[in-house]
């Protein structure tokens, strides 16, 4: 088998696409701060000319002029930044999350198991905007430093006495805002990992509606909520009054200690040793220290979510968090359908992932990954369900597997599909490994219908073309009547175009998996798997899609997994499973003779 190397991306790959523009961005954002600059120096030069002895009307008028044509010219730079900003941020932030969502579509389901949705949701959806959106207040935040150390710096030479005080409180400003960023960082991962956590809550909330209301699970599930947004709240909080300690005490020291420049200035003009125009322009520059303190330790903080949204979007890259599915290079059109585990072994692995809660940490963890060290995640429960399991399925029967829950009739499933990796043994398909099998001979030669089938929010037809995009109406119509929905679409004002809403709410729940196997019958696969299939249909429906199933009898390879074990009298075999072994196989009828275990479970299901 050969294994997909997977190489891991960084932000610089999509932003190298518009380095043009990111460019122009840059350059029109430095001309803006200039013209700031100069705005200021304009208006310094005004006040001077106007407040001499011998006023200059005439420069003060054309400075004041220049002045208005700059800051024109300004207007206009920050509105070009905005076009360049909100068109082009969207179109990166848009290939982000489509390569992120193309990514998660190669991990395997076992890791979809490990990891809650709001991982998933968080890292293509949310991550890629908040790392956009911080790439571009870094530029803002280095132009207004720059901006703010020229002015600082000028105003400071008007005056040495007014430039020794703002420096002093400089320092105590850029030492306070040390102090709160380091704090800050350590509680941002702490903030940002149970966010994740709430927002998994959340959407299983809004997609499990039904259920809560049907068994009165409103109030435990508004205590579990509690728990959770409170867990988030208290965390934001921590995060957000701590920066707020710290801002006050510093805005309390760097507002008192420019009031007492001020102060100083009057005394200075008092004296004759500082002129109104210096005191006014230092008067309308003392936020300048402000932006200088805070810009340089934002630029800090900003570094580090940064690195915090890197690490978690492309995180969905690291093949030991998030494993990939692995397929071979051989392909073949013409399967027939033949299947058999060899010797199967497979334990189900329960994994823990490491909780990072500091850039420190994470830091570590990245330094013992490329040191070869061992695996961050670790494993917390083992449950063997195979050992050395064996079976044959020939080409164009079917089959169903029966057992008490827990047997692994699901497991055989997703490992014949190739859901799931073997630990050892082999599954073959027509004779061949199935790990050597490419993706697309695995995906048209297996149609899965879930227990539980995902429908999406789009109208009947779309669903079912999902499944074979070029299909005939004819195709359509035949699938429709085969899985049992002729009745139900034809009774609806739009008919097979109606809209069945998110995650098919529309639709009950038999439905839903009449609509799954028409997908699948749609598809004509060699071998079509049905896990419980039929398990939410009436009395009705669940007959009549029997009887489509049994008219796939012979063309394909139909293999069922069913607790109901009247719907199953008709297959041609029977493998009935105890504590993960073949404990039987034959005819229903075979079994129902000479199986005590086998005739107890129908028997019990029938009283």
């Amino acid at each position: 088998m050969t294994k997909n190397k997977v190489k891991k991306p960084n932000i610089g790959l999509y932003l190298k696409n518009y380095k043009f523009w990111i460019f122009a961005y840059i350059f029109l954002y430095a001309l803006g701060c200039i013209a700031d600059i100069f705005l200021t120096i304009i208006f310094a030069e005004t006040i001077a000319f106007l407040t001499a002895e011998n006023p200059e009307f005439q420069k003060a008028f054309t400075y004041a002029l220049f002045g208005i044509g700059l800051a024109v010219f300004q207007k206009l730079c920050w509105y070009l930044i905005n076009r360049i900003y909100y068109k082009y941020s969207n179109r990166i932030m848009s290939e982000l999350s489509l390569d992120l969502a193309k990514q998660a579509f190669k991990l395997n389901s076992k890791t979809y198991n490990d990891h809650d949705t709001g991982t998933f949701v968080q890292r293509i959806v949310e991550d890629p905007a908040r790392i956009i959106d911080q790439l571009s207040g870094l530029v803002d935040t280095l132009m207004n430093v720059a901006t703010a150390l020229v002015m600082f710096i000028y105003v400071a030479t008007l005056n040495i006495w007014a430039s020794l005080c703002f420096f002093g409180l400089f320092i105590i400003g850029f030492v306070l805002e040390y102090f709160r960023l380091k704090v800050r960082r350590k509680n941002r991962f702490v903030v940002r990992r149970k966010n994740d956590k709430v927002h998994s809550l959340t959407t299983e909330i809004v997609r499990s509606e039904k259920d809560i209301k049907s068994l009165g699970l409103e109030s435990q599930l508004a205590q579990v909520s509690k728990q959770k947004y409170e867990d988030y709240r208290t965390s934001r909080y921590k995060m957000d009054m701590t920066d707020t300690n710290f801002w006050s005490l510093r805005n309390f020291i760097v507002n008192i200690g420019t009031l007492l420049v001020l102060l100083l200035g009057i005394y200075l003009m008092d004296l004759g040793t500082m002129t109104i125009a210096t005191y006014m322009i230092i008067y309308s520059n003392r936020g300048s220290l402000w932006d200088l303190i805070f810009g340089v330790g934002q630029i800090s903080n900003t570094i580090v979510d940064i690195k915090v949204s890197h690490r978690r979007m492309f995180s969905l890259f690291d093949e030991d968090e998030f494993v990939t599915e692995k397929f071979g290079q051989k392909e073949f059109k013409n399967v027939k359908g033949h299947i058999k585990f060899d010797k199967v072994s497979y334990t189900f692995k329960e994994y823990e992932f490491p909780e990072i809660n500091s850039l420190s940490e994470l830091k570590k963890l990245q330094k013992k990954k490329c040191g070869g060290g061992i695996s961050s995640k670790k494993i917390v429960s083992e449950n063997k369900i195979f050992d050395r399991l064996s079976f044959e399925i020939t080409p164009n029967t079917t089959v169903a597997f029966v057992g008490k829950s827990g047997s692994g009739k699901s497991t055989i499933l997703n490992l014949m599909s190739k859901m799931y990796e073997v630990d050892s043994g082999k599954v073959l398909i027509d004779k061949v490994n199935i790990n050597d099998l490419s993706k697309e001979t695995i995906r048209k030669t297996i149609s899965l219908v879930n227990q539980f089938p995902y429908i999406f929010d789009m109208s009947i037809k779309e669903n079912l073309l999902l499944a074979k995009g070029d299909a005939s109406d004819k195709e359509l119509a035949d699938a429709i009547k085969k899985a049992s929905l002729e009745d139900f679409i034809s009774s609806l004002p739009q008919g097979i175009d109606t809209k069945v809403g998110e995650s098919g709410i529309k639709l009950s729940g038999g439905q839903k998996q009449r609509l799954a196997i028409a997908r699948a019958m749609l598809r004509n696969s060699p071998i079509i798997i049905f896990d419980e299939s039929t398990s939410s249909l009436d009395n009705f429906a669940q007959e009549e899609v029997k009887k489509s199933i049994d008219g796939l009898k012979g063309k394909s390879t139909i293999v069922i997994v069913a607790h109901r074990l009247s719907t199953i009298k008709n297959v041609d075999k029977i493998f009935f499973l105890d504590e993960g072994k073949i404990a039987d196989s034959g005819t229903f009828d075979e079994l129902f003779e000479r199986n005590d275990k086998f005739k107890a479970m129908f028997l019990a299901e029938n009283i």
